[in-house]
């Protein structure tokens, strides 16, 4: 059972994971998404939402039919920023991170930056 302080934890540590994407992908594309959400999705999993993520030029490309075009780049563009993103995550979580993915519904506008963390050593506590 989580305790209060476990929980205002986790809070925290979501709230500035969310507040670090958003930054690196105003860095990295320009523009950075208006919401941002994250959540642990298991001990070892943790995923954040960002809506309002495309570019200009992908939301056109979206009007044009052409998602899988923007799925492609935007796959590209976040390979290539894998390295500050896992970095970013991994100062504020305090894990290694051993699997990194990016997802986007370019007819939604929304990113899925995914995480997966080393397990804990389960002789600590």
């Amino acid at each position: 059972m989580a305790t209060e302080e476990s929980v205002e934890r986790n809070s925290s540590l979501l709230e500035a994971v969310s507040s670090a994407l958003v930054r690196l992908h105003k860095e990295q594309f320009g523009r950075g998404p208006t919401r941002s959400r994250s959540h642990f999705t298991s001990d070892d999993g943790l995923v954040c939402v960002l809506r309002d993520a495309l570019l200009p030029a992908e939301r056109k490309m979206v009007k044009l039919g052409q998602q899988e075009r923007v799925r492609e780049t935007r796959g590209a563009f976040q390979a290539a920023a894998r390295e500050e993103f896992v970095a970013a995550t991994e100062a504020i979580v305090d894990r290694e991170v051993i699997a990194f993915a990016s997802a986007v519904d370019p007819d939604r506008g929304i990113v899925f930056e995914n995480f997966l963390f080393a397990p804990r050593d389960s002789g600590s506590s």
